[in-house]
C-alpha cells in the first residue's frame, strides 16, 4: 500500500558536526542576558541610577562586553514602565533561577520589589494617568 522509503532523511543526513552547537547553559546566559537588557532599558527610563548600574555589570559579564545604556525618556506612564520592568524583572528571576544565578536571582528579586512598591506607593504615580 505505502512504498518504502528510498533515500535516507533529510533529518539524519546532516552531519552534527557541520554547524555549532550551544549548550543549555550557554542559551540560558543569552536568554537571561536580553532579559536583563530588557530590564536594564526600562530602569534607565525611569531614573533608577543605582538598580540600572547593578543590573548593567550583570549583563556585562553574562554578554562579555558592556550593554547599551538607554538615554531618553518614553512617552509611557510611570505606572506602566513599572509594570513592564515588574515584569521583565520577574522573567530575569526564573531564569536565573533555571542556571542557578544566585546573584542574578537576587538583583531581579530586588528588582521586583522596587518596582512593585512603586506601583503601590500612591505618591510614586502623582501624575500618571
Amino acid at each position: 500500500m505505502y512504498e518504502p522509503i528510498r533515500s535516507k532523511s533529510v533529518h539524519t543526513s546532516a552531519d552534527n558536526a557541520d554547524f555549532p552547537h550551544r549548550s543549555r547553559e550557554d542559551e540560558l546566559d543569552i536568554q537571561l542576558a536580553g532579559h536583563l537588557a530588557a530590564l536594564l532599558a526600562v530602569t534607565d527610563e525611569l531614573g533608577l541610577t543605582a538598580l540600572g548600574e547593578r543590573i548593567a555589570q550583570q549583563v556585562a559579564r553574562l554578554r562579555s562586553a558592556p550593554p547599551a545604556r538607554h538615554a531618553g525618556r518614553s512617552e509611557a506612564s510611570p505606572a506602566a514602565l513599572h509594570r513592564r520592568a515588574h515584569a521583565l524583572a520577574g522573567r530575569a528571576l526564573v531564569v536565573a533561577a533555571s542556571r542557578a544565578d544566585t546573584a542574578v536571582a537576587i538583583l531581579a528579586a530586588e528588582a521586583m520589589d522596587t518596582h512593585a512598591a512603586a506601583l503601590s506607593a500612591p505618591t510614586a504615580l502623582v501624575g500618571a494617568p
